[in-house]
């Protein structure tokens, strides 16, 4: 790609695409992926005491990630989803637990109220329309979870980004720039790999995440 607007116009091409395979999944998987998710992470992301693990309200055929927030939630983690602050145009991250309370946010997506307390997350769940084996992710366009994770990022703290999809939203390669933030893992129906990033490395220093066959790790299963 020779400029942002040549990766903006193929990043849209695959929109369509990879919109109508996820859809598909969501279809073909059944409602049980998201439990069998919630087991890859749990066994494979390496979760520090303490940390804040933020999710998202799935809509439509998003990928449901409310399975592994409901189980860290029941584990005793902080737990949080997005609100869109849409003066500002970032994400700001609310507490949620079972139970709290919800509002419809500026796309009619469930998020917690004001009353809420603002956190950090250590941990940010991602939805996507596509990912590639080096980590990229295909959003919607609206560059709010780049700039979250950048933000984040740049803050110093710890962060783990974590696609979560249908396996078969993988595709060959992800269009991207550099303000693309990449992920450090993806956690799908069928298991969760790990991508070659400095995060992934120094969380995994004294962590056994050996469930990955070949070279390039492009498959974890039990």
């Amino acid at each position: 790609m020779n400029s942002s607007d040549d990766v903006w116009k193929a990043k849209n091409a695959l929109r369509e695409y990879a919109g109508a395979r996820r859809r598909l999944a969501h279809r073909m998987t059944g409602p049980g992926a998201g439990v069998r998710a919630a087991d890859h992470f749990l066994a494979n992301i390496p979760v520090a005491p303490g940390a804040v693990i933020s999710g998202y309200w799935p809509i439509r055929d998003e990928f449901d990630d409310m399975a592994i927030l409901r189980r860290m939630s029941l584990a005793g983690y902080l737990c949080a989803l997005p609100y869109v602050d849409k003066k500002r145009h970032v994400l700001v991250f609310r507490e949620w637990q079972p139970g709290t309370a919800m509002i419809a946010g500026p796309f009619q997506i469930p998020e917690p109220t004001e009353a809420a307390p603002e956190v950090t997350p250590s941990i940010l769940l991602t939805p996507l329309l596509a990912y590639d084996s080096a980590g990229f992710r295909l959003g919607y366009g609206g560059g709010y979870y780049d700039g979250a994770l950048a933000a984040l990022r740049a803050a110093g703290g710890p962060v783990l980004a974590v696609g979560t999809a249908f396996t078969e939203q993988m595709v060959e390669r992800v269009p991207h720039t550099a303000k693309d933030e990449q992920l450090d893992w993806i956690v799908t129906e069928r298991g969760a790999m790990p991508f070659e990033s400095k995060m992934v490395r120094k969380a995994n220093e004294d962590f056994d995440v050996g469930r990955c066959d070949g070279a390039r790790r492009a498959r974890c299963v039990e």
